[in-house]
Parts: C-alpha cells; sequence; structure tokens
C-alpha cells in the first residue's frame, strides 16, 4: 500500500459523521470505507479487509457492541482493533458487557485524537502479526501506553466550527445517556 497508512472501515449511521471521520481520516493518509451500521459492516469487513474497524454504539438492525462481539467471536474478523466512537460514555459501553474492544473515543473527538488512535491501533495490529508470525506474544511493550484513548466530553450536542464533532444522533440534550445508548443504568453501588 505505498503513500496509504491502512485501511479503516468507519461505522456509524449518521452519514455527517461518517463523512466527517472519513475526511479526517483521508487527509492523513488512510483508505477509508464506510458502512451504515452493523449488518452493513459484517457484510463488507471481509472484502474490504480493514487495518482497523470504527464503530458507533447506536445503530439501526445491528447496534455496535453486538457487532464488536461477532466480529471477536469470527476467526476471521477476531484480530481486528475495534475502537468505539459514541456518545455514549466508555462506563455505559463497558457495562453493556462489550469485550475486545481496543479503544474508546467520545463524541465530541478531537481530530487529533482520532488519528492518533487510528494509527496505535494499526500499529500495535501489525506488530501483533509480526509477532505472531514469529511465535512471540504480541502483547503490549513495556513503557509502552495502551491504545485506548480517554476522550471525554460534559455538555451539549451542538455542532462547532473549530474543527471538532460534538453532537450525538439528534442534537438533543442527553443523547449520550444511558437510555439513549440502549445500555442498562448503572447501578449505584452501597
Amino acid at each position: 500500500m505505498s503513500g496509504v497508512s491502512g485501511r479503516v472501515l468507519v461505522v456509524d449511521d449518521n452519514r455527517v459523521i461518517r463523512q466527517l471521520i472519513r475526511v479526517n481520516l483521508e487527509l492523513e493518509g488512510f483508505e477509508v470505507v464506510t458502512a451504515a451500521d452493523g449488518a452493513e459492516c459484517l457484510d463488507v469487513v471481509h472484502q474490504v479487509r480493514p487495518d482497523v474497524v470504527t464503530l458507533d454504539v447506536v445503530m439501526p438492525r445491528l447496534d455496535g457492541l453486538k457487532t464488536a462481539a461477532r466480529l471477536r467471536s469470527d476467526p476471521r474478523t477476531s484480530h481486528l482493533p475495534v475502537a468505539i466512537i459514541s456518545a455514549c460514555t466508555e462506563y455505559e459501553t463497558d457495562g453493556g458487557g462489550v469485550s475486545g474492544v481496543d479503544a474508546f473515543l467520545a463524541k465530541p473527538f478531537e481530530p487529533t485524537e482520532l488519528v492518533r488512535v487510528v494509527r496505535q491501533l494499526i500499529h500495535h495490529e501489525r506488530r501483533g502479526r509480526r509477532d505472531g508470525a514469529a511465535g512471540q506474544d504480541a502483547g503490549q511493550d513495556a513503557g509502552e501506553e495502551p491504545p485506548a484513548a480517554d476522550a471525554r466530553h460534559e455538555g451539549g450536542h451542538e455542532g462547532r466550527h473549530d474543527g471538532r464533532y460534538d453532537g450525538g444522533h439528534d442534537g438533543r440534550p442527553g443523547a449520550g445517556s444511558a437510555a439513549s445508548c440502549g445500555l442498562p443504568r448503572p447501578t449505584p453501588s452501597s
């Protein structure tokens, strides 16, 4: 892939968000393929053969958490790095029982943080393939930062003009709440 940093499958039901992620990644040399929901992702992932998959959580037909679980359960895609990019909080997605997600990026996200997370996941995935071929553990090197992003946001969901996206699915306040994420509400511990 000369001149291309890697291939990313971007999965989000919002066309504007898909385009925003696509443009930011393409400007950094990534090849980007998009899908409108988890069902479409599973239909195209084997033809596309991405280096990384980004998933929104709330999508029609098949949500991001179930899509991630299906990617992990398929031996052909179980190695693929998966990043959740969602207005749902990391706590809410963890509470949903998703396993095998390699990174989380909260909406709104900074384009530079998006690029950093994708680059880091591709780097880890490629190193894992090399290490796996050599029969070595593909685990994290000592002193290396884990690939998970910790970009959280509190507040409204309105568009900005500074290059950041900070909207939910429909701009409603609370669009990132557990109820709208389709996840069980966390129970307070006593």
